[in-house]
């Protein structure tokens, strides 16, 4: 689909609504679109039709696939793709989470800050790079430190919108610690805003999202003061 999109200057631009959608920065859903036949093929032939569809791009942009530097660049590119940056499409590689019981009796917010994360743009596959704030409260329930972080790389190694990624761990967490006293905030950098577009190096995405206590204001307050110390 085209549209016709006047400028400032009066000069018309066609424009396809697929490249509107990726600069407004949409996302279509909650969950990561998927087809229902995502998971038929392996993960060894998704490797191989990757690597031969990527040798083609390459060939396309006119690269010497002879050379000794790029000869392996496809398969390493689909491999990547499938165990790696990607790996968070399948649900088998969820995280395996244990609940321990709160022995401690600790009644307090659990914060886990400056989560690490790369994830992948839905929209121009390149990299968002950012750091999560987590916080829970327990409900009698809780999980390993560890697991946390586990939990944010999974939704991240996909491609993602950033509102989506946040939502996306704040109902996995929700759902495991069996409690709505859940709080995330997301800091990221996404490439296609710096590298390309309007290549603005010095901004940043903020997200969040503040469920059961969390949505008073005193004990908000309180999961910010701990994410600046």
């Amino acid at each position: 689909m085209k549209l016709n999109v006047t400028s400032l200057n009066t000069v018309d631009t066609e424009i396809s609504i697929e490249d509107l959608m990726g600069e407004e920065h949409i996302g279509t859903s909650e969950d990561t679109p998927l087809r229902p036949d995502a998971f038929l093929l392996t993960d060894q032939e998704k490797i191989s039709k990757i690597e031969a569809h990527f040798r083609e791009i390459m060939l396309t942009l006119g690269l010497d696939l002879t050379d000794d530097s790029l000869r392996g660049t496809p398969k390493r590119v689909a491999k990547m793709y499938v165990k790696e940056i990607f790996s968070g499409l399948n649900p088998a590689n969820m995280p395996q989470i244990a609940l321990f019981e709160n022995k401690y009796k600790y009644k307090e917010m659990l914060v886990e800050k400056d989560i690490t994360f790369y994830s992948n743009c839905e929209h121009h596959f390149v990299p968002i790079i950012g750091k999560a704030h987590v916080a829970y409260i327990s409900n009698g329930k809780v999980i390993g430190l560890s697991k946390i972080n586990r939990i944010v790389q999974h939704f991240a190694k996909r491609p993602q919108v950033q509102e989506r990624l946040t939502v996306q761990i704040a109902n996995e967490l929700k759902k495991i610690l069996q409690t709505e006293d859940v709080a995330i905030i997301i800091d990221a950098v996404h490439l296609c805003v710096s590298s390309r577009g309007v290549q603005d190096a010095n901004s940043k995405t903020v997200t969040s999202s503040f469920s059961g206590k969390f949505a008073n204001d005193a004990t908000r307050e309180e999961f910010l003061k701990y994410i600046t110390l």
